[in-house]
């Protein structure tokens, strides 16, 4: 029982480390919302999916907020803790409960991705104004469907080995 523990919590912190490799080498910058789209959401999916809603809350916020501080956008680091940290949160608990079927799955993580779409709005809003704060609605529903996407290709080979 204690290595399955184990195992889960190291499985955990190496999707937290491809969090932010992914957030900081897979990106595409748009400048009209200072900030870019990167593959941060489908690790933060892949652990919705495996592991569940609290750790994939923690690898959410973590990992996007010391992503933040790394890339120097540090203003974000606090607002992508609780985007992300609430899109892992509510996507792992979605999915817990309605990933037994295909749609449920796309639909829980989907959910999860609207979560972030909508934190980062205010955070946008907050920090610049609501020009910017809906500017970025569309960037960030592409970083978020595209992390859905990447993550329902990487799930069910991961799957049959966790």
């Amino acid at each position: 029982m204690k290595s399955k523990s184990l195992y889960r919590w190291v499985f955990a912190a190496i999707l937290l480390a491809i969090t932010i490799v992914f957030g900081r080498f897979f990106l595409l910058p748009i400048p009209w919302t200072h900030g870019n789209i990167n593959l941060s959401d489908a690790s933060i999916f892949v652990a919705s999916a495996l592991l569940g809603p609290l750790p994939s809350g923690l690898i959410g916020g973590l990992g996007t907020a010391f992503l933040d501080l790394i890339s120097g956008y540090t203003q974000y680091a606090p607002f992508s803790f609780v985007a992300h940290g609430l899109e892992g949160l509510l996507a792992g608990w979605l999915y817990q409960r309605f990933g037994k079927h295909r749609l449920g799955q796309w639909v829980s993580l989907a959910v999860g991705a609207f979560v972030m779409v909508v934190g980062y709005l205010f955070a946008d809003s907050l920090l610049y104004n609501w020009t910017a704060g809906i500017l970025g609605i569309g960037t960030n529903f592409l970083q978020g469907l595209v992390g859905v996407a990447v993550a329902q290709l990487i799930i069910p080979r991961l799957k049959d080995r966790f």
